[in-house]
Protein backbone atom coordinates (compact mmCIF):
# COMPACT_ATOMS: atom_id res chain seq x y z
CA UNK A 1 0.00 0.00 0.00
CA UNK A 2 1.26 3.42 -0.62
CA UNK A 3 2.04 5.25 2.25
CA UNK A 4 0.17 8.75 0.35
CA UNK A 5 -3.23 6.41 0.56
CA UNK A 6 -2.45 6.47 4.29
CA UNK A 7 -2.35 10.47 4.74
CA UNK A 8 -5.11 12.38 6.83
CA UNK A 9 -6.56 15.41 4.70
CA UNK A 10 -4.88 17.54 6.97
CA UNK A 11 -1.61 16.11 6.61
CA UNK A 12 -2.23 15.28 2.57
CA UNK A 13 -2.99 19.16 2.54
CA UNK A 14 -0.08 20.73 4.12
CA UNK A 15 2.13 18.75 1.54
CA UNK A 16 0.35 19.31 -1.17
CA UNK A 17 1.07 23.26 -0.21
CA UNK A 18 4.68 22.31 0.44
CA UNK A 19 5.03 20.91 -2.75
CA UNK A 20 5.69 17.47 -1.39
CA UNK A 21 3.60 15.73 -3.40
CA UNK A 22 1.01 16.60 -5.93
CA UNK A 23 -2.34 16.05 -6.66
CA UNK A 24 -2.03 14.12 -9.34
CA UNK A 25 0.18 11.62 -7.57
CA UNK A 26 -1.93 11.27 -4.88
CA UNK A 27 -4.91 10.89 -6.85
CA UNK A 28 -2.72 7.78 -8.82
CA UNK A 29 -1.94 6.51 -5.59
CA UNK A 30 -5.46 5.93 -4.60
CA UNK A 31 -6.84 4.75 -8.09
CA UNK A 32 -4.37 1.94 -7.62
CA UNK A 33 -5.74 0.86 -4.25
CA UNK A 34 -8.83 0.87 -5.45
CA UNK A 35 -8.21 -1.70 -8.26
CA UNK A 36 -6.56 -3.76 -5.65
CA UNK A 37 -9.81 -3.30 -3.68
CA UNK A 38 -12.81 -5.21 -5.68
CA UNK A 39 -13.07 -7.52 -2.12
CA UNK A 40 -14.66 -5.03 -0.29
CA UNK A 41 -17.07 -3.70 -3.05
CA UNK A 42 -16.83 -0.36 -1.46
CA UNK A 43 -16.44 1.72 -4.95
CA UNK A 44 -19.06 0.58 -7.72
CA UNK A 45 -18.76 4.00 -10.33
CA UNK A 46 -15.02 4.12 -11.17
CA UNK A 47 -14.43 8.06 -12.51
CA UNK A 48 -10.21 7.78 -13.38
CA UNK A 49 -10.46 10.47 -16.00
CA UNK A 50 -12.74 12.94 -14.27
CA UNK A 51 -10.23 12.31 -10.61
CA UNK A 52 -7.15 13.12 -13.32
CA UNK A 53 -8.32 15.61 -14.80
CA UNK A 54 -9.49 17.38 -11.49
CA UNK A 55 -6.33 16.59 -9.98
CA UNK A 56 -4.72 18.37 -13.06
CA UNK A 57 -6.96 21.15 -11.82
CA UNK A 58 -5.96 21.47 -8.55
CA UNK A 59 -2.39 21.19 -8.60
CA UNK A 60 -2.21 24.31 -10.91
CA UNK A 61 -4.33 25.95 -8.55
CA UNK A 62 -2.21 25.41 -5.39
CA UNK A 63 0.94 26.94 -7.75
CA UNK A 64 -1.05 29.86 -8.08
CA UNK A 65 -1.91 30.03 -3.96
CA UNK A 66 -4.17 30.45 -2.26
CA UNK A 67 -5.87 27.49 -2.85
CA UNK A 68 -8.64 25.79 -0.31
CA UNK A 69 -8.17 23.30 2.80
CA UNK A 70 -9.98 20.82 0.26
CA UNK A 71 -7.98 21.65 -2.87
CA UNK A 72 -6.24 18.47 -4.60
CA UNK A 73 -7.71 16.12 -1.89
CA UNK A 74 -8.85 12.81 -3.07
CA UNK A 75 -12.44 11.50 -1.81
CA UNK A 76 -15.13 9.23 -2.91
CA UNK A 77 -18.81 10.30 -3.13
CA UNK A 78 -21.80 8.32 -2.11
CA UNK A 79 -23.89 6.93 -4.60
CA UNK A 80 -26.60 9.11 -3.28
CA UNK A 81 -25.81 12.30 -4.19
CA UNK A 82 -25.98 13.49 -7.70
CA UNK A 83 -23.31 13.97 -9.97
CA UNK A 84 -23.51 15.64 -13.75
CA UNK A 85 -23.03 12.59 -16.37
CA UNK A 86 -21.93 10.06 -13.59
CA UNK A 87 -24.23 7.51 -12.71
CA UNK A 88 -26.71 8.21 -10.09
CA UNK A 89 -28.31 5.22 -8.99
CA UNK A 90 -28.92 5.10 -5.31
CA UNK A 91 -27.80 1.65 -4.96
CA UNK A 92 -31.15 0.81 -6.51
CA UNK A 93 -31.90 -1.36 -9.93
CA UNK A 94 -35.15 0.87 -10.71
CA UNK A 95 -32.45 4.18 -11.31
CA UNK A 96 -30.31 1.69 -13.53
CA UNK A 97 -28.59 3.94 -16.34
CA UNK A 98 -29.65 7.35 -14.57
CA UNK A 99 -26.88 9.56 -15.69
CA UNK A 100 -27.87 13.38 -14.21
CA UNK A 101 -27.81 16.66 -15.93
CA UNK A 102 -27.05 18.43 -12.87
CA UNK A 103 -24.20 18.28 -9.87
CA UNK A 104 -25.94 18.05 -6.26
CA UNK A 105 -25.15 21.54 -4.13
CA UNK A 106 -22.73 19.32 -1.67
CA UNK A 107 -20.64 17.51 -4.74
CA UNK A 108 -20.55 20.85 -6.18
CA UNK A 109 -18.80 22.57 -3.60
CA UNK A 110 -16.55 20.25 -3.12
CA UNK A 111 -15.31 20.54 -6.49
CA UNK A 112 -15.35 24.09 -6.40
CA UNK A 113 -12.68 23.98 -3.13
CA UNK A 114 -10.78 21.60 -5.41
CA UNK A 115 -11.68 18.19 -4.45
CA UNK A 116 -11.03 15.61 -6.71
CA UNK A 117 -13.91 12.64 -7.20
CA UNK A 118 -12.13 9.11 -7.33
CA UNK A 119 -15.69 7.17 -7.70
CA UNK A 120 -18.86 6.75 -6.41
CA UNK A 121 -19.31 4.62 -3.23
CA UNK A 122 -21.45 1.49 -2.50
CA UNK A 123 -24.49 2.11 0.00
CA UNK A 124 -27.67 0.08 0.86
CA UNK A 125 -30.25 0.80 -1.45
CA UNK A 126 -32.14 4.50 -1.30
CA UNK A 127 -30.39 4.32 1.97
CA UNK A 128 -32.80 2.20 3.86
CA UNK A 129 -30.57 -0.19 5.77
CA UNK A 130 -27.96 -0.74 8.83
CA UNK A 131 -25.66 -3.50 6.84
CA UNK A 132 -25.25 -2.26 3.63
CA UNK A 133 -26.83 -5.60 2.20
CA UNK A 134 -29.66 -3.67 0.33
CA UNK A 135 -27.45 -2.91 -2.69
CA UNK A 136 -27.75 -3.89 -6.33
CA UNK A 137 -24.47 -4.06 -6.54
CA UNK A 138 -23.93 -6.71 -3.98
CA UNK A 139 -22.42 -6.30 -0.34
CA UNK A 140 -19.74 -3.78 0.71
CA UNK A 141 -17.34 -5.97 3.09
CA UNK A 142 -15.88 -4.04 6.16
CA UNK A 143 -12.06 -4.05 6.16
CA UNK A 144 -12.14 -5.69 9.29
CA UNK A 145 -11.92 -8.86 10.97
CA UNK A 146 -12.50 -10.61 13.60
CA UNK A 147 -8.88 -11.77 14.86
CA UNK A 148 -8.25 -14.54 12.66
CA UNK A 149 -11.60 -15.59 11.10
CA UNK A 150 -12.06 -15.10 7.23
CA UNK A 151 -16.12 -14.32 8.43
CA UNK A 152 -17.41 -11.42 5.77
CA UNK A 153 -18.14 -8.24 8.62
CA UNK A 154 -21.31 -5.66 7.37
CA UNK A 155 -19.18 -2.02 7.15
CA UNK A 156 -22.57 -0.82 9.06
CA UNK A 157 -25.39 0.73 6.46
CA UNK A 158 -26.18 2.96 4.41
CA UNK A 159 -23.22 4.93 4.22
CA UNK A 160 -21.13 1.76 4.20
CA UNK A 161 -19.00 1.95 0.96
CA UNK A 162 -17.89 5.36 2.19
CA UNK A 163 -17.10 3.79 5.66
CA UNK A 164 -15.06 1.00 4.27
CA UNK A 165 -13.39 2.85 1.68
CA UNK A 166 -12.37 5.45 4.29
CA UNK A 167 -11.14 2.50 6.63
CA UNK A 168 -9.26 0.81 4.01
CA UNK A 169 -7.36 3.98 2.58
CA UNK A 170 -9.21 3.93 -0.64
CA UNK A 171 -9.48 7.40 -0.81
CA UNK A 172 -9.03 10.29 2.01
CA UNK A 173 -12.23 10.84 3.16
CA UNK A 174 -15.80 10.24 1.53
CA UNK A 175 -19.54 11.59 1.43
CA UNK A 176 -22.33 10.10 3.64
CA UNK A 177 -25.87 11.02 3.92
CA UNK A 178 -27.48 10.29 7.61
CA UNK A 179 -31.62 9.61 7.88
CA UNK A 180 -31.72 7.29 11.47
CA UNK A 181 -27.66 6.62 11.85
CA UNK A 182 -26.54 6.37 7.94
CA UNK A 183 -23.18 8.18 8.94
CA UNK A 184 -22.57 7.70 12.54
CA UNK A 185 -23.69 3.92 12.56
CA UNK A 186 -20.63 2.64 10.05
CA UNK A 187 -18.01 4.90 11.14
CA UNK A 188 -18.50 3.18 15.03
CA UNK A 189 -18.31 -0.43 12.79
CA UNK A 190 -14.61 0.30 10.67
CA UNK A 191 -13.19 3.05 13.14
CA UNK A 192 -13.38 6.33 11.77
CA UNK A 193 -14.77 9.52 12.31
CA UNK A 194 -18.30 10.39 10.78
CA UNK A 195 -20.28 13.67 11.59
CA UNK A 196 -23.93 13.74 11.07
CA UNK A 197 -24.19 17.77 11.23
CA UNK A 198 -27.46 19.73 12.11
CA UNK A 199 -30.54 19.63 9.74
CA UNK A 200 -30.17 22.18 7.36
CA UNK A 201 -26.58 22.57 7.32
CA UNK A 202 -25.32 21.20 4.27
CA UNK A 203 -28.08 21.30 1.03
CA UNK A 204 -30.05 18.36 0.66
CA UNK A 205 -30.12 19.70 -3.47
CA UNK A 206 -29.17 16.85 -5.74
CA UNK A 207 -29.43 14.37 -3.03
CA UNK A 208 -32.29 11.55 -3.65
CA UNK A 209 -34.35 11.70 -1.24
CA UNK A 210 -35.16 8.75 1.32
CA UNK A 211 -36.84 11.07 4.74
CA UNK A 212 -36.83 14.49 3.74
CA UNK A 213 -37.34 15.99 7.38
CA UNK A 214 -34.47 13.41 8.74
CA UNK A 215 -32.19 13.40 5.68
CA UNK A 216 -28.70 15.18 6.15
CA UNK A 217 -25.16 14.71 4.32
CA UNK A 218 -21.46 14.89 6.04
CA UNK A 219 -18.42 14.07 5.55
CA UNK A 220 -16.78 10.61 7.04
CA UNK A 221 -13.50 10.99 7.76
CA UNK A 222 -9.80 9.74 9.35
CA UNK A 223 -10.12 12.15 12.41
CA UNK A 224 -11.68 14.50 13.41
CA UNK A 225 -9.62 18.13 12.04
CA UNK A 226 -10.68 15.97 8.99
CA UNK A 227 -14.16 16.08 9.82
CA UNK A 228 -13.94 19.82 10.38
CA UNK A 229 -12.26 20.32 7.20
CA UNK A 230 -14.38 18.60 4.78
CA UNK A 231 -17.55 19.91 6.72
CA UNK A 232 -16.22 23.37 5.94
CA UNK A 233 -16.13 22.93 2.24
CA UNK A 234 -19.81 21.01 2.26
CA UNK A 235 -22.00 22.91 4.31
CA UNK A 236 -23.48 26.23 3.52
CA UNK A 237 -26.69 27.86 2.78
CA UNK A 238 -28.51 26.89 -0.51
CA UNK A 239 -31.17 28.96 -2.05
CA UNK A 240 -32.71 25.64 -3.98
CA UNK A 241 -32.99 23.65 -0.79
CA UNK A 242 -36.06 25.79 1.33
CA UNK A 243 -35.01 23.73 4.45
CA UNK A 244 -31.11 25.34 4.26
CA UNK A 245 -30.11 27.07 6.66
CA UNK A 246 -29.38 30.92 6.18
CA UNK A 247 -26.17 30.67 8.69
CA UNK A 248 -22.25 31.67 8.19
CA UNK A 249 -20.37 28.54 7.95
CA UNK A 250 -17.45 28.72 11.02
CA UNK A 251 -14.14 27.63 10.55
CA UNK A 252 -14.47 24.44 12.38
CA UNK A 253 -10.89 24.10 12.42
CA UNK A 254 -9.92 26.74 13.98
CA UNK A 255 -12.29 26.05 16.75
CA UNK A 256 -10.11 22.57 17.20
CA UNK A 257 -8.33 23.57 20.58
CA UNK A 258 -9.06 20.60 22.67
CA UNK A 259 -9.51 22.48 25.68
CA UNK A 260 -12.61 21.10 27.11
CA UNK A 261 -12.44 22.38 30.86
CA UNK A 262 -15.70 23.63 31.76
CA UNK A 263 -17.94 22.00 29.44
CA UNK A 264 -20.90 20.32 30.71
CA UNK A 265 -21.27 16.94 29.55
CA UNK A 266 -24.67 14.79 29.94
CA UNK A 267 -25.11 11.08 30.49
CA UNK A 268 -28.62 10.11 29.44
CA UNK A 269 -29.80 7.41 31.71
CA UNK A 270 -32.24 6.17 29.58
CA UNK A 271 -29.58 4.94 27.28
CA UNK A 272 -28.60 2.17 29.28
CA UNK A 273 -30.51 -0.49 27.46
CA UNK A 274 -31.36 -3.92 28.93
CA UNK A 275 -28.91 -6.34 27.65
CA UNK A 276 -26.20 -4.33 26.48
CA UNK A 277 -23.06 -5.53 26.11
CA UNK A 278 -20.32 -5.11 28.79
CA UNK A 279 -17.98 -3.75 26.27
CA UNK A 280 -20.22 -1.27 25.08
CA UNK A 281 -20.76 -0.19 28.58
CA UNK A 282 -17.31 0.09 29.51
CA UNK A 283 -15.92 2.10 26.62
CA UNK A 284 -18.73 4.35 27.60
CA UNK A 285 -18.01 4.82 31.22
CA UNK A 286 -14.03 4.76 30.01
CA UNK A 287 -14.83 7.42 27.52
CA UNK A 288 -17.16 9.36 30.56
CA UNK A 289 -13.65 9.38 32.53
CA UNK A 290 -11.25 10.72 29.66
CA UNK A 291 -13.91 13.64 29.53
CA UNK A 292 -14.05 13.94 33.10
CA UNK A 293 -9.74 13.69 32.94
CA UNK A 294 -10.17 16.79 30.11
CA UNK A 295 -11.55 18.91 32.58
CA UNK A 296 -15.70 18.43 31.71
CA UNK A 297 -18.30 17.99 34.52
CA UNK A 298 -20.25 15.32 33.64
CA UNK A 299 -23.71 15.31 34.93
CA UNK A 300 -26.68 12.47 34.62
CA UNK A 301 -29.21 13.81 32.80
CA UNK A 302 -32.78 12.69 31.45
CA UNK A 303 -34.36 11.92 28.14
CA UNK A 304 -37.25 10.54 29.14
CA UNK A 305 -39.10 9.91 25.45
CA UNK A 306 -36.00 7.91 24.41
CA UNK A 307 -37.68 4.66 24.31
CA UNK A 308 -40.37 5.96 22.25
CA UNK A 309 -37.61 7.23 19.10
CA UNK A 310 -37.29 4.04 17.49
CA UNK A 311 -41.27 3.31 17.13
CA UNK A 312 -41.86 7.31 15.64
CA UNK A 313 -38.53 7.08 13.61
CA UNK A 314 -39.99 3.71 12.12
CA UNK A 315 -43.30 5.62 10.80
CA UNK A 316 -42.20 8.84 9.92
CA UNK A 317 -39.39 7.47 8.09
CA UNK A 318 -40.94 4.95 5.94
CA UNK A 319 -44.06 7.59 5.28
CA UNK A 320 -41.96 10.25 3.81
CA UNK A 321 -40.13 7.23 1.81
CA UNK A 322 -43.45 6.52 0.78
CA UNK A 323 -44.07 10.27 -0.84
CA UNK A 324 -40.57 10.38 -2.10
CA UNK A 325 -39.86 7.10 -3.86
CA UNK A 326 -43.83 7.54 -5.45
CA UNK A 327 -41.65 9.70 -8.26
CA UNK A 328 -40.11 6.43 -9.95
CA UNK A 329 -42.24 5.10 -12.23
CA UNK A 330 -40.55 3.83 -15.52
CA UNK A 331 -41.98 6.77 -17.18
CA UNK A 332 -39.41 9.57 -17.18
CA UNK A 333 -35.64 8.09 -16.37
CA UNK A 334 -34.01 4.66 -15.24
CA UNK A 335 -35.23 1.28 -15.27
CA UNK A 336 -38.80 0.57 -16.97
CA UNK A 337 -40.31 -3.07 -16.96
CA UNK A 338 -41.17 -5.19 -20.10
CA UNK A 339 -45.03 -4.86 -21.02
CA UNK A 340 -46.99 -7.51 -22.06
CA UNK A 341 -49.85 -7.31 -24.46
CA UNK A 342 -52.64 -5.14 -23.31
CA UNK A 343 -50.68 -3.74 -20.45
CA UNK A 344 -51.41 -0.11 -19.48
CA UNK A 345 -49.78 2.52 -17.29
CA UNK A 346 -50.97 0.88 -14.66
CA UNK A 347 -49.07 -2.17 -14.81
CA UNK A 348 -45.97 -0.79 -16.23
CA UNK A 349 -46.10 1.30 -12.69
CA UNK A 350 -46.74 -1.96 -10.83
CA UNK A 351 -43.85 -4.60 -13.04
CA UNK A 352 -41.34 -1.31 -12.73
CA UNK A 353 -41.35 -1.02 -9.08
CA UNK A 354 -42.06 -4.57 -8.61
CA UNK A 355 -38.45 -5.35 -10.46
CA UNK A 356 -36.46 -2.16 -9.76
CA UNK A 357 -37.39 -2.02 -5.99
CA UNK A 358 -35.16 -4.69 -3.47
CA UNK A 359 -37.63 -6.08 -0.50
CA UNK A 360 -36.64 -3.75 2.11
CA UNK A 361 -37.43 -0.66 0.30
CA UNK A 362 -41.16 -2.54 -0.73
CA UNK A 363 -41.41 -3.26 2.80
CA UNK A 364 -40.61 0.58 4.00
CA UNK A 365 -42.82 1.95 0.97
CA UNK A 366 -45.64 -0.54 1.97
CA UNK A 367 -45.30 0.39 5.64
CA UNK A 368 -45.22 4.09 5.03
CA UNK A 369 -48.21 3.94 2.50
CA UNK A 370 -50.24 2.15 5.19
CA UNK A 371 -49.33 4.98 8.14
CA UNK A 372 -50.33 7.52 5.82
CA UNK A 373 -53.72 6.12 4.62
CA UNK A 374 -57.49 6.94 5.17
CA UNK A 375 -58.29 5.77 8.84
CA UNK A 376 -54.58 5.02 9.99
CA UNK A 377 -52.80 8.29 9.84
CA UNK A 378 -53.95 9.89 12.69
CA UNK A 379 -53.24 6.60 14.88
CA UNK A 380 -49.67 6.35 13.23
CA UNK A 381 -48.29 9.15 11.08
CA UNK A 382 -49.85 12.07 13.99
CA UNK A 383 -48.77 10.31 16.77
CA UNK A 384 -45.30 9.74 15.47
CA UNK A 385 -45.22 13.74 14.80
CA UNK A 386 -46.35 14.47 18.79
CA UNK A 387 -43.38 12.05 19.68
CA UNK A 388 -41.01 13.55 17.66
CA UNK A 389 -42.04 17.15 19.16
CA UNK A 390 -41.66 15.74 22.83
CA UNK A 391 -38.29 13.73 21.65
CA UNK A 392 -37.07 17.58 20.48
CA UNK A 393 -38.20 18.71 23.46
CA UNK A 394 -36.58 16.22 26.09
CA UNK A 395 -32.91 17.82 24.04
CA UNK A 396 -34.12 21.52 24.49
CA UNK A 397 -34.68 21.04 28.23
CA UNK A 398 -31.57 19.42 28.94
CA UNK A 399 -29.54 22.10 26.64
CA UNK A 400 -31.31 24.77 28.80
CA UNK A 401 -30.29 23.19 31.69
CA UNK A 402 -26.71 23.84 30.71
CA UNK A 403 -25.78 20.66 28.70
CA UNK A 404 -23.12 21.46 26.06
CA UNK A 405 -23.01 17.67 24.51
CA UNK A 406 -24.01 14.56 25.13
CA UNK A 407 -22.29 11.60 25.19
CA UNK A 408 -23.76 7.81 24.45
CA UNK A 409 -22.54 4.96 22.77
CA UNK A 410 -22.57 4.70 19.08
CA UNK A 411 -23.67 1.43 18.28
CA UNK A 412 -25.49 -1.22 20.61
CA UNK A 413 -22.29 -3.66 19.43
CA UNK A 414 -19.24 -4.37 17.34
CA UNK A 415 -20.17 -5.06 13.23
CA UNK A 416 -21.60 -8.07 13.36
CA UNK A 417 -21.32 -10.71 10.39
CA UNK A 418 -22.63 -10.31 6.74
CA UNK A 419 -25.81 -12.64 6.80
CA UNK A 420 -26.36 -12.98 10.51
CA UNK A 421 -29.44 -10.69 10.52
CA UNK A 422 -30.49 -10.64 7.06
CA UNK A 423 -33.39 -13.26 7.76
CA UNK A 424 -33.97 -12.52 11.21
CA UNK A 425 -37.18 -10.14 11.83
CA UNK A 426 -36.32 -6.68 10.50
CA UNK A 427 -36.82 -5.19 13.89
CA UNK A 428 -33.65 -6.57 15.04
CA UNK A 429 -31.63 -5.07 11.95
CA UNK A 430 -33.57 -1.67 13.32
CA UNK A 431 -32.40 -1.49 16.55
CA UNK A 432 -28.71 -0.95 15.48
CA UNK A 433 -30.18 2.49 14.98
CA UNK A 434 -31.52 2.79 19.01
CA UNK A 435 -28.52 5.18 19.69
CA UNK A 436 -28.99 7.66 16.60
CA UNK A 437 -32.26 7.96 15.64
CA UNK A 438 -33.02 10.48 18.32
CA UNK A 439 -30.81 12.99 17.01
CA UNK A 440 -32.05 12.57 13.89
CA UNK A 441 -35.42 13.34 15.14
CA UNK A 442 -34.43 16.30 17.25
CA UNK A 443 -32.55 17.64 13.97
CA UNK A 444 -29.68 18.12 16.33
CA UNK A 445 -25.65 17.51 14.61
CA UNK A 446 -24.51 14.23 16.60
CA UNK A 447 -20.47 13.04 15.27
CA UNK A 448 -18.89 8.57 16.25
CA UNK A 449 -15.39 9.18 17.18
CA UNK A 450 -13.70 5.55 17.09
CA UNK A 451 -12.56 5.31 20.99
CA UNK A 452 -11.68 1.27 21.46
CA UNK A 453 -11.32 -2.46 20.36
CA UNK A 454 -13.61 -5.32 21.44
CA UNK A 455 -12.03 -8.46 22.88
CA UNK A 456 -11.97 -9.48 18.53
CA UNK A 457 -9.91 -6.44 17.34
CA UNK A 458 -13.18 -4.77 16.37
CA UNK A 459 -13.27 -1.06 16.42
CA UNK A 460 -15.87 0.33 18.60
CA UNK A 461 -17.06 3.90 19.13
CA UNK A 462 -18.71 6.22 21.01
CA UNK A 463 -21.20 9.38 20.27
CA UNK A 464 -21.18 12.97 21.37
CA UNK A 465 -24.72 14.74 20.17
CA UNK A 466 -24.53 18.96 20.38
CA UNK A 467 -26.34 21.38 20.23
CA UNK A 468 -28.22 22.97 17.16
CA UNK A 469 -25.71 24.84 15.12
CA UNK A 470 -23.00 24.21 17.72
CA UNK A 471 -20.69 21.50 15.41
CA UNK A 472 -17.52 23.17 15.99
CA UNK A 473 -17.73 23.06 19.84
CA UNK A 474 -18.83 19.91 19.21
CA UNK A 475 -16.30 18.71 17.29
CA UNK A 476 -13.94 20.50 19.80
CA UNK A 477 -15.10 18.06 22.17
CA UNK A 478 -14.82 15.26 19.78
CA UNK A 479 -11.27 16.35 19.56
CA UNK A 480 -10.54 15.83 23.05
CA UNK A 481 -12.09 12.92 23.36
CA UNK A 482 -10.09 11.77 20.21
CA UNK A 483 -6.76 12.80 22.25
CA UNK A 484 -7.51 11.07 25.38
CA UNK A 485 -8.36 7.86 23.67
CA UNK A 486 -5.69 7.69 21.28
CA UNK A 487 -7.30 5.42 18.73
CA UNK A 488 -4.93 4.46 16.15
CA UNK A 489 -5.88 1.24 14.86
CA UNK A 490 -5.95 0.21 11.62
CA UNK A 491 -7.25 -3.58 9.47
CA UNK A 492 -4.96 -5.73 8.39
CA UNK A 493 -5.06 -6.02 4.57
CA UNK A 494 -6.44 -9.14 3.42
CA UNK A 495 -8.20 -8.14 0.59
Amino acid sequence: MSDLTKLTLAEARDKLRAREVSSLELTEACLTEIEGAGALNAFVHHTPEIARDQARAADARLIQGEAPAMCGLPIGVKDLFCTKGVPSQAASRILQGFLPEYESTVTQQLFDAGSVMLGKLNMDEFAMGSSNETSTYGNVINPWRRGNDDTGLTPGGSSGGSAAAVAADLCLAATGTDTGGSIRQPAAFTGIVGIKPTYGRCSRWGVVAFASSLDQAGPMTKTVRDAAIMLGAMAGHDPKDSTSADLAVPDFEAMLTGDIRGKVIGIPKEYRMDGMPAEIEKLWADGTDMLKSAGAEVREISLPHTKYALPAYYVIAPAEASSNLARYDGVRYGHRAALGQGDGITEMYEKTRAEGFGHEVQRRVMVGTYVLSAGFYDAYYNRARKVRALIKRDFDDVFAAGIDAILTPATPSAAFGLGEMKDADPVQMYLNDVFTVTVNLAGLPGVAVPTGLDGQGLPLGLQLIGRPWEEGDLLNTAYALEQAAGFVAKPGKWW
